[in-house]
């Protein structure tokens, strides 16, 4: 049972690291802004809370980085860690729909959260930016998913 949880951390985290290639490689080809979503939404988080980020300034702003790249990491482990506990009560999907599983229910947790937050509307999203964040997701889920079905193969 444990193996399979730790396979999906693993997996998350093989997902998370493909998104992010796929994320700057559209940011180097395209020549567009990282987005500020994720510094936005622990500011958000934070401070519904009553968590002070420390600092001033640049010095904060580089704190809310660091944290919105972290907060990135942990939804895509989280994920992968989801995943597992599916895979030992035998629910996880394969193949295609364990892409799509994968890489739709990352895209559906933080866009689901940020929106809860008000940090972003994707109902005002145009077909360009839907793309920017379904092609990433979507390298999440075929790293989630072939991660998995290696794992599995052990």
């Amino acid at each position: 049972m444990f193996r399979r949880v730790l396979l999906g951390a693993v997996a998350g985290a093989a997902g998370t690291a493909a998104l992010n290639a796929a994320t700057y490689l559209d940011m180097a080809a395209r020549g567009r802004p990282s987005s500020s979503t994720p510094e936005q939404m622990v500011e958000k988080v934070a401070s519904s809370r009553g968590i002070d980020i420390p600092g001033e300034g640049e010095e904060r702003d580089n704190r809310l980085s660091g944290l919105g790249a972290l907060s990135g990491i942990a939804t895509g482990v989280a994920v992968g860690i989801g995943l597992g506990v599916l895979d030992i009560v035998r629910l996880r999907p394969t193949g295609l729909a364990g892409v799509l599983f994968a890489g739709g229910g990352a895209m559906a947790m933080s866009n689901a959260s940020m929106a809860a937050y008000g940090v972003t509307d994707p109902t005002s999203w145009s077909a360009q930016d839907w793309l920017s964040d379904l092609l990433p997701h979507l390298a999440y889920g075929v790293a989630v998913s072939t991660a998995f079905a290696v794992g599995n193969k052990r």
